[in-house]
C-alpha cells in the first residue's frame, strides 16, 4: 500500500478534501456557502426598533386620516370652483414662469462651474492629503445641507426682492450636492490611467486636461442635466419667500382663493417641467 493510500486510511476527512470531482479538482464549497444570518431574536428586535420608530415618526407629524377625509369634499369645491382656467393675464403667467427656467439656468450654470474647481480638492484620488481635502469636503457638505429655499430667504433679506436673490439660492445649495457628486464620479475612475500620468510626468493640470476629464465627463454631464431638472422644480417653491419666478403668482393666487388662476398656473408649471423633463431625458441618453 502506498504513503497517499495510508494517509487517507488515516484521514479520510483529508482524503475528501483531495478526491477530484467529477469533472476536475475538488471545488471547496465554503466559498458557496450563504452569508450568515442574523439571529432571529435579533432580526425580531430590529424589526421591533423599525415599527416603534416609525410608529413614533407618524406620532409627531400628527397624521390624522380624518382630517383628510374631512377636507376631500372642501378640495373637490375648490376643483370645481378653478374650471374652467382663466386666460386672464396668461402673457404675464408665460413671462413668470420663464423667469422660474432662467433663476435655475443661471443658479445651475454658476454651481457647476464653481463645483469643477471644488471637486479636484474634495477627490480622495487627487487630493490624498487631508489638510486641503477635509476643509473642501465640509464646505460642500455645509452647502449642501442648507436648502435652496433658505439661501433664497436669507438673500432676499441680502439683496432683496427678485429672481436675482433665487438664483443664488439656487447656485449655492447645487454648489454643494454637485461638487459632491463631482468628486465621487472622480473618485470612482480606474487608478490606472492617474498612475499612467504620474509615471510620464504629466503635471496636476495635464493630468485634469488629459486623463480626468474625458474619463469622467459624460457623468459629470448627466449629474448636471438631473440638478437643472431638479432646480427647475425648486425654483417654482422659490417665490414663496419673494425670489422671483412663477411661485409668486402661484402663492397670490391661493391667498386671494382665485382658483381660475391657480389651475392655470398648475398646469403651465406641469407643461413646463414636463418639457425640461423630457429634454434632459433625450440629451442623457445620448450620452451613454
Amino acid at each position: 500500500m502506498t504513503d497517499t493510500a495510508a494517509e487517507a486510511r488515516d484521514d479520510p476527512a483529508a482524503a475528501s478534501e483531495d478526491r477530484p470531482g467529477p469533472s476536475g479538482p475538488a471545488v471547496d464549497l465554503a466559498d458557496d456557502a450563504p452569508p450568515p444570518r442574523l439571529p432571529r431574536a435579533r432580526r425580531a428586535s430590529l424589526a421591533l426598533v423599525a415599527v416603534a420608530g416609525f410608529a413614533l415618526c407618524v406620532r409627531l407629524a400628527e397624521v390624522d386620516p380624518r382630517a383628510l377625509v374631512d377636507g376631500l369634499p372642501k378640495m373637490a369645491g375648490w376643483a370645481a370652483q378653478a374650471w374652467p382656467p382663466s386666460t386672464k393675464g396668461l402673457g404675464d403667467l408665460l413671462v413668470r414662469a420663464a423667469e422660474t427656467v432662467a433663476i435655475a439656468v443661471v443658479g445651475t450654470g454658476l454651481a457647476v462651474v464653481a463645483a469643477l474647481v471644488a471637486c479636484v480638492p474634495a477627490a480622495r484620488n487627487l487630493t490624498p492629503g487631508r489638510a486641503l481635502r477635509v476643509p473642501a469636503r465640509w464646505l460642500l457638505n455645509a452647502c449642501r445641507g442648507v436648502d435652496s429655499f433658505v439661501f433664497a430667504l436669507l438673500f432676499v433679506a441680502a439683496v432683496g426682492l427678485g429672481p436675482f436673490a433665487g438664483t443664488l439660492g439656487v447656485a449655492f445649495h447645487t454648489f454643494g450636492s454637485m461638487g459632491k457628486l463631482f468628486a465621487e464620479a472622480i473618485e470612482g475612475m480606474p487608478r490606472g490611467p492617474l498612475e499612467a500620468a504620474e509615471l510620464t510626468g504629466a503635471g496636476r493640470l495635464r493630468t485634469l486636461s488629459w486623463v480626468v476629464l474625458p474619463d469622467v465627463v459624460p457623468g459629470l454631464v448627466s449629474v448636471a442635466l438631473y440638478m437643472l431638472e431638479f432646480n427647475i422644480r425648486a425654483s417654482i417653491v422659490l417665490g414663496v419667500v419673494g425670489a422671483g419666478g412663477i411661485g409668486q403668482q402661484l402663492k397670490s393666487a391661493i391667498d386671494l382663493l382665485n382658483f381660475p388662476r391657480l389651475a392655470t398656473i398648475i398646469l403651465i408649471i406641469v407643461a413646463m417641467v414636463a418639457a425640461v423633463d423630457a429634454l434632459s431625458s433625450r440629451l442623457r441618453a445620448r450620452l451613454r
